[in-house]
């Protein structure tokens, strides 16, 4: 599959020139980042939590507590609505109307599905290879006491909508060609995501180095 489905829920009614509608960028847009906010509706009120993820080929991936309100409504079947975004510049213009964001943002919509056993603990070396890659074999492996503690869902991108605003700002024909607009800075400014140095907590020995996968890893 190389596009993606639409349907009344997916399509972009608002400024529909910046949807993407290829599998491609949906994924490349996951895969970038980190956080995801799931909102719910438990007995009338909206509720959004943001949450770890990751991408398994065509399935988003989330984990958090039991017994967690969030998690055991979507365990329910409580249709969910997932969005990553990703914040890529600030887009100042001559007016303060046209000013605005570039972004990319991915949502998708469904209902989640619990993983058990095997299954969970693979989904779960997904997402932390997701978020720090290397991490998995480094560090101790989740015991029974810690996986019954955790819930780990999937959810399909079969229902999924992307919208991506990049580049300058779009002025109006009057602003462009007034003395006042011309004597008005406008452009965008770039926002880049950056690591810093790994700290080492009170209990890492001294003159322990820092592990190659961490050292080196960039976004």
């Amino acid at each position: 599959m190389s596009e993606i489905a639409s349907s009344s829920t997916t399509k972009i009614k608002r400024l529909p020139e910046k949807a993407r509608t290829d599998v491609k960028t949906l994924h490349a847009v996951l895969d970038a980042g980190i956080v995801a906010h799931v909102g719910v509706v438990d007995h009338g009120q909206p509720i959004v939590i943001p949450v770890g993820y990751a991408r398994d080929h065509n399935t988003l991936l989330i984990h958090g507590s039991s017994a967690s309100r969030l998690f055991k409504l979507l365990d329910s079947g409580a249709p969910a609505c997932v969005t990553v975004t990703l914040l890529d510049g600030l887009v100042l213009a001559r007016s303060l109307f046209e000013s605005s964001i570039n972004y990319r943002c991915v949502m998708v919509f469904g209902t989640a599905t619990r993983l058990k056993g095997q299954a969970e603990v693979d989904a779960l070396k997904v997402v932390t290879e997701h978020l720090v890659p290397g991490r998995w074999d480094d560090a101790r492996q989740p015991t029974a006491k810690e996986l019954k503690a955790t819930m780990t869902l999937s959810l399909s991108l079969e229902e999924s909508s992307v919208k991506i605003s990049e580049g300058p700002p779009e002025d109006l024909d009057e602003d462009l060609e007034s003395d006042a607009g011309k004597a008005i800075w406008a452009g965008h400014i770039p926002i880049f995501e950056q690591l810093g140095v790994p700290i080492p907590d009170q209990f890492v020995p001294n003159g322990t180095p820092i592990p190659d996968y961490m050292r080196t890893w960039k976004r």
